[in-house]
């Protein structure tokens, strides 16, 4: 499934690729479920195009499937293993996917693929992302865009050690945050919000600023995503305005942390899903064919948790 012309979900089309060879270090997954997540969506709409994607990217950062071919210098133990990988920027939106085999997690035999792909890549993002903004035991956070894929995943390992607040569109989904580890649900407008010692941010835009005024002397704030677009100018104003509480704003993404790090934490999250200690939240799974339309659930602001697709 590849962008043939950036902007809207109709842009997105089936095309016939040669079967991918793996090189030296790389194996070829089949995958059996694909994640759909945020960065996907902002690909699609163009937002990235100064880093340089043109017409024919395939979509997909994570898979989860069986290896079926390994290039020179692969173990050979990993030949048919179920695993769960990363694919990058992209590729993942395909039958067959190449990924080197540093980035191979294996997948725990009580954990489904389509779970692994809710939960592998949003929880490294989110785990990471707390580690970033220093969030320690007993403190604080305030997830913005708390329903999404990362927001979902970074309530669920925060509330292990401290007190969440979320915001979120609707009673009905503030219940289902707080079933998943919120103490405390806002509107998206964060109104009220106060005492926060960070602010975890996957959406960013022209309202980001307006979340600083309730975070405590020393607040951080991690932004992760930008579904939302980028934060406003006025964004370093606003904290200059608030210079005796020593705020702190910083911005984080996974590629920045080593591929064995990530491949621990991706690999400790399976575990816990197997455990029954951390919940894959899966809002829909479609066939391959019908990404378009999971792009336009995402474009509407009606997606819970994550979708996965399956080749079909």
């Amino acid at each position: 499934m590849a962008v043939q012309r950036f902007g809207d979900p109709g842009g997105m089309a089936l095309v016939d690729l040669p079967d991918p060879r793996p090189a030296a270090g790389q194996v070829v997954i089949t995958p059996e479920a694909i994640g759909v997540g945020g960065v996907d969506v902002l690909i699609r709409r163009g937002a990235f195009a100064a880093f340089g994607f043109e017409a024919g990217h395939v979509l997909g950062g994570e898979v989860a499937g069986v290896v079926t071919a390994l290039g020179a210098d692969v173990d050979e133990s990993w030949a048919g293993a179920r695993v769960w990988a990363p694919t990058g920027e992209g590729g993942g939106y395909a039958e067959q996917v190449l990924v080197p085999a540093t980035a191979l997690v294996p997948l725990p035999p009580d954990v489904s693929p389509v779970d692994a792909v809710t939960v592998a890549g949003s929880g490294v993002v989110a785990h990471f992302g707390l580690r970033h903004a220093r969030f320690a035991p007993g403190e604080t956070v305030l997830v913005r865009g708390a329903a999404g894929g990362i927001g979902v995943m970074a309530v669920q390992l925060a509330g292990r050690t401290g007190a969440v607040a979320v915001t979120t569109s609707s009673a009905e989904r503030g219940a289902r945050l707080r079933a998943l580890g919120a103490g405390r649900v806002l509107d998206r407008t964060g109104e009220g919000a106060t005492g926060h010692d960070v602010l975890f941010d996957v959406a960013a835009g022209d309202e980001l600023p307006s979340f600083f005024a309730g975070l405590n002397p020393n607040g951080r704030v991690v932004t992760v995503g930008v579904v939302a677009g980028p934060p406003p100018a006025r964004l370093v104003a606003e904290m200059f305005t608030a210079f005796r509480k020593s705020l702190s704003f910083g911005v984080f993404s996974a590629d920045s942390v080593s591929t064995e790090d990530r491949r621990t934490v991706a690999a400790e999250l399976l575990a816990a899903v197997g455990r029954g200690e951390v919940d894959a939240v899966v809002h829909d799974v479609l066939p391959l064919r019908q990404a378009a339309d999971a792009h336009r659930q995402l474009d509407a602001g009606a997606v819970f948790g994550r979708i996965a697709l399956v080749p079909a």
